[in-house]
């Protein structure tokens, strides 16, 4: 690919890029979509989206994940084991401000998508509350 730009001095230069292929194609099976009401409720109530959460934790974003379960959902991408994120539904200033050990006191949705079943397909994704599980 070839782009045109123009030189400090006004006259053309011509310089040659490589074309960027960005990708949003899902990066694993969620299987059938499924949330518990308590879920779907606490979303109506602070205004977050499910599909929002969904396609976060199809692009790798665990949300507010601990270094050791996302090590582990590294590790299910290629043993098939169950994935998880945690999703705190407040905004990123309040997430920050938040010591890690209050985080739990905000409200929170998990979304858990089922390990790969003997066909090697993962069946289920759930959203559900902390204290749906």
């Amino acid at each position: 690919m070839t782009t045109n730009h123009t030189s400090k001095a006004g006259a053309p230069a011509s310089t040659t890029t490589s074309p960027i292929i960005y990708s949003n194609a899902a990066r694993f099976s969620m299987g059938q979509i499924v949330a518990t009401p308590g879920a779907l409720q606490l979303l109506q109530e602070t205004g977050f989206s499910a599909a929002a959460l969904l396609a976060r934790h199809l692009q790798y974003d665990w949300g507010d994940l601990c270094k050791d379960d996302a090590a582990l959902n590294a590790m299910a991408l290629t043993d098939g084991s169950r994935i998880m994120s945690v999703y705190r539904l407040v905004d990123a200033e309040k997430l920050k401000a938040t010591p890690r050990s209050k985080r739990a006191d905000l409200p929170t949705v998990w979304v858990i998508t089922d390990g790969t079943n003997e066909d090697g397909k993962r069946e289920y994704t759930t959203l559900l509350l902390p204290g749906d599980y």
